[in-house]
Parts: structure tokens; C-alpha cells; sequence
């Protein structure tokens, strides 16, 4: 501990970042109303306050305005709340805690930011009410499906997530009878039971792994990323990562029953972490293990992960028809993701030439996905017990790095599992605030609901136009914040001296 612990305070005055993040999040709220995702049969649409923002100019410039800002006043408000840390003792902890409720409640009441998936959720809920296999049909068996508010590509698409998702959605639909802000906020809720999973166990993976667990909840759970993601978005992955961290807590402390039994409720959210199931199998077997003694756990790991998923596909009667699901149509690529990046320079150059170029791009789409398959591998057969929880952050890492597609959510599953394993407070973590940073300016100018009709003759604020707004506000804030910004630009440039560190 520092020589001046006795006379100076551990956090250095984490009220103003904490202020300064709840008018950022409030300003999310208000925004929301103007370019926030509304289902068509809304009721909210007929509200004065709903009709000024979303079909009058003033009203989306405002919205616009207020989105960008308030989306990266809290990537600042959490890079100064980080600053202000002398010790990452009690006293972070509790101006974390602070800050994830101060940041994260107010977004608890927008319209859906960023992502419409959640109105996707509600149709896939209405079909399990009424009784139509959602494996085998997409939201189009339903009437009036288009009145959901649904992305057109779940129009024909199987559900790509679990059962027990499935009955969450069945329940949310059946509790409110189709009402879709009730629905959001009852999805919502399911989301809160994620973030409280993470927030309680990621200081206690962390302090398995000798790392700081008041900084890895700061850089995870904190982190404006995760909460816009979670709560403004209402991504189900809150709820998928949550029961992982704690399966892997338990496995890494000897309870592997348990946590087999909740990285499989994982599973059955979203299955994508069956690629945890390998190395459950490694803490299982324990340090030391020969390779038949290997080969046994892996064998009982997934085979328990398999009944339980078997009995509840038999509890529902779908049986394995997610695994169907896991096609659901999306987007190819996105020119951000190195492999997207590389197709689209394939198919450029070899389209020149009046050849297939896009055939082409897909051998690299899936030599990318083969070459992920590959480092997952190495990472189950080779490297050390003691780093079993950092070479399953690998793996993961490689799957999502080495897709065609990269989602700004896919980037929030690794942030905990890189935090509890460790981020260095040199270009580890500097590689982290850049990727925020991006991540953010993406999202805030991705997707946004303006007024079909508010057409760039009128106000000159179509849809294109309001994404590049919105766009360039944020960008300039970033640049604000690296270059710029007296407070944070050093965190950009060189290692932060002042204040911050690592000690317990």
C-alpha cells in the first residue's frame, strides 16, 4: 500500500464520475424515445411527447444529439472512475457498485437501443403460447407478425437459442398477453438476474486467478459496453454469460456438479458456450491429470451437459432442435471483423476480373471459422492447468475474432473472462479502452428508428443521414476523449501514472 494511504482516501472523489455517467444514461432515456426501436403497435406512438420526438425535426435532432452524447459521456465517466482509484481496495468496490446502479437503472426504462432483438424475443414467445414448434418456424407462421417489431430477418428464421430461453420467452409472452413494453421489461429483468451473476462472480473468479477482483468488476461489469449491451439493448447474452461465470466458479472450486448444471442453463440460453464444456472437463480431471484420467472427464462432462440438455428437450418436446436454429440467417460479414475485412478485399479484387469474388470471400469466411476450430484445439490439448481458465478466454476470443460477423455484444462475453484472468494495466487494458471506445461509436450510429416519413426533402434527417450524425457526434467525442481530453488522453497515449494501479 501506497506511503500516503493513511491521509488520502482510496477513491479520489468517484462522485463526479458517477454524476457525470448518470446524465449520460438519462440522456440514453430521453434519446430512446425519439430513435429507440418501438414496436408498430406501440401504444407509446400516440403519446404527444413519443409523436414531437420521433416525427418532428427538432424532436429526432434532439434525439440524436442526446443518444451520442450521453453514449459517450459514460465511456468518459468510466475511464475517470477508474482514474480515480488510488487503491482498488473496499472503497472501488463500493464506487463501482455505485456506478453499475447509477449507470445501469435509468436504462432500464428506454426503448430499446442498438437492437431490436428483443421485439424478436416476443414473437419467438408467441409462438411457444401457441403452441408452434419455433425450430421449425420462423415468426411468419404468426398473424400480424410484422406488427412485433421484429428485424425482417427472424421473419423465416428458427430460433437460434435454447430451451430454457424458450420458456422464458413463453412466459414473458403468456405474463403480459403480447404487451410489448411489459414484455421488455420482464426480458429485462431476466437480463438483471445476468448482471448480478456477473457482478457477483467475477470478483470471486478473479481472486481464484490472484487478480484484483475490485478491477475486474470495474473493467466488467462497470464498463458501459456490458451495461448498453444488457440492459439498453436487452441482450439475452446477460443472462447466458452470467450462468457461465458461475459454473466456472464452481468448477474451479470442486463443486463441478453444480457448475456443469448452470454452464448447461447457459447453454440452453444461448449455446455457444458449449465451448466451455472442454475445459470444465480439465478443472475437473485436476492439475496433474494423465491423459486417459483427460479423456474420462471429457467424457463425463458432456455427457451430464448432454442429458441434462436431452431432458429438457423431452420436458418441451423439442428435443435438439436448436441445433437447427444455430443457422438462423444474419449478416455475412461486417467490413470491422479482420475476416470480414479480408473477404471483402477478396471479393473486390477477384470481381475486377468477372470472376466469383463472393465465392470466393465465403472459402475465407470459412477458413477463418476452421482456423477458430484450430486454436480452440490447441487450447484443450496444450498449455498449463493452472492457466485453464485463460487459455478458455483464448479459445473463446478466437471464435469470436476469427467470424465473418463480429457484434458489438459477442466483444462483452470476453471482457469478464479476459478481466478475471487478468488485464494488465499497460497496452492490455489500453486495447481495451480503444475497443470500448469503437464498440460504442459503432453502436450509437448502427441502428436507430427514424420516422419513415421524415424524408431528407423535408429536414434533411433521413435515416442515412441520422446514422451519420449520429456518428460523427460520437466519433468526435472519442477523438475528444484520446487526443484531446486533459483527463483521459493519456489513458490512450501511455500508461496512467496518477492514481491508478493494482493493488489489492
Amino acid at each position: 500500500m501506497p506511503s500516503d494511504a493513511g491521509t488520502l482516501p482510496d477513491v479520489d472523489n468517484a462522485r463526479s464520475p458517477l454524476i457525470a455517467g448518470f446524465i449520460g444514461s438519462v440522456f440514453l432515456v430521453i434519446g430512446s424515445l425519439g430513435v429507440g426501436w418501438l414496436a408498430p403497435v406501440s401504444e407509446l406512438r400516440r403519446l404527444p411527447l413519443f409523436i414531437w420526438m420521433r416525427t418532428e425535426a427538432a424532436g429526432v435532432a434532439l434525439s440524436i444529439v442526446l443518444l451520442s452524447v450521453g453514449g459517450m459521456l459514460l465511456v468518459r465517466a468510466w475511464l475517470r472512475l477508474g482514474q480515480r482509484v488510488r487503491v482498488w481496495g473496499p472503497e472501488a468496490r463500493k464506487a463501482t457498485l455505485r456506478a453499475i446502479l447509477a449507470w445501469g437503472l435509468p436504462m432500464m426504462f428506454t426503448v430499446p437501443l442498438f437492437s431490436r432483438d428483443v421485439y424478436a424475443y416476443i414473437g419467438q414467445g408467441r409462438l411457444m403460447v401457441e403452441g408452434i414448434n419455433p425450430y421449425e418456424n420462423g415468426i411468419s407462421a404468426l398473424p400480424n407478425y410484422f406488427q412485433l417489431g421484429a428485424d425482417k430477418m427472424w421473419t423465416e428464421a428458427p430460433v437460434p437459442y435454447g430451451q430454457l430461453f424458450l420458456w422464458i420467452e413463453q412466459f414473458v409472452v403468456w405474463a403480459t398477453n403480447v404487451q410489448p413494453e411489459a414484455s421488455i421489461m420482464l426480458f429485462r429483468g431476466a437480463a438483471a438476474v445476468g448482471i448480478v451473476l456477473c457482478v457477483i462472480y467475477v470478483p470471486k473468479l478473479a481472486e481464484l486467478h490472484g487478480v484484483n477482483p475490485h478491477r475486474a468488476l470495474w473493467l466488467s461489469a462497470a464498463n458501459p459496453l456490458f451495461l448498453t449491451n444488457f440492459i439498453a439493448s436487452v441482450h439475452n447474452d446477460a443472462l447466458m454469460i452470467g450462468l457461465a461465470l458461475a459454473g466456472l466458479y464452481y468448477c474451479a472450486t470442486r463443486r463441478v456438479i453444480l457448475g456443469i448444471v448452470l454452464v448447461t442453463l447457459s447453454i440452453s440460453v444461448k449455446p455457444i458456450t458449449v465451448v466451455f464444456l472442454p475445459f470444465i472437463g480439465l478443472l475437473w480431471a485436476g492439475k496433474g491429470a494423465s491423459w486417459p484420467r483427460k479423456f474420462l472427464f471429457w467424457a463425463l462432462t458432456a455427457g451430464l451437459s448432454l442429458a441434462i440438455l436431452y431432458g429438457l428437450g423431452a420436458v418441451n418436446g423439442f428435443g435438439f432442435g436448436w441445433i437447427k436454429g444455430l443457422s438462423a440467417p444474419g449478416s455475412v460479414w461486417i467490413w470491422y471483423a479482420p475476416v470480414g475485412l479480408l473477404g471483402l478485399i477478396v471479393a473486390s479484387i477477384v470481381n475486377v476480373f468477372g470472376l466469383d469474388g463472393w465465392g470466393l470471400a465465403k472459402w475465407v469466411y470459412d477458413a477463418g471459422k476452421v482456423l477458430a476450430v484450430g486454436i480452440v484445439a490447441w487450447q484443450v490439448f496444450r498449455g498449463s492447468h493452472d492457466r485453464v481458465m485463460r487459455r478458455l478466454t483464448l479459445a473463446f476470443a478466437a471464435i469470436v475474432f476469427l467470424a465473418p460477423m463480429i457484434q458489438s455484444w459477442y466483444v462483452v462475453w470476453l471482457i469478464p473472462l479476459f478481466a478475471v484472468t487478468g488485464i494488465r494495466n499497460d497496452w492490455q487494458v489500453k486495447t481495451l479502452y480503444f475497443v470500448v471506445s469503437f464498440f460504442m461509436v459503432y453502436a450509437i450510429s448502427d441502428q436507430l428508428e427514424v420516422f419513415p416519413y421524415l424524408q431528407s426533402g423535408d429536414v434533411g434527417l433521413a435515416l442515412v443521414l441520422a446514422r451519420n450524425a449520429a456518428a460523427i457526434i460520437a466519433l468526435l467525442f472519442a477523438l475528444y476523449l484520446i487526443f484531446l481530453d486533459p483527463r483521459t488522453k493519456h489513458l490512450f497515449s501511455r500508461r496512467d501514472q496518477p492514481l491508478s494501479n493494482n493493488i489489492i
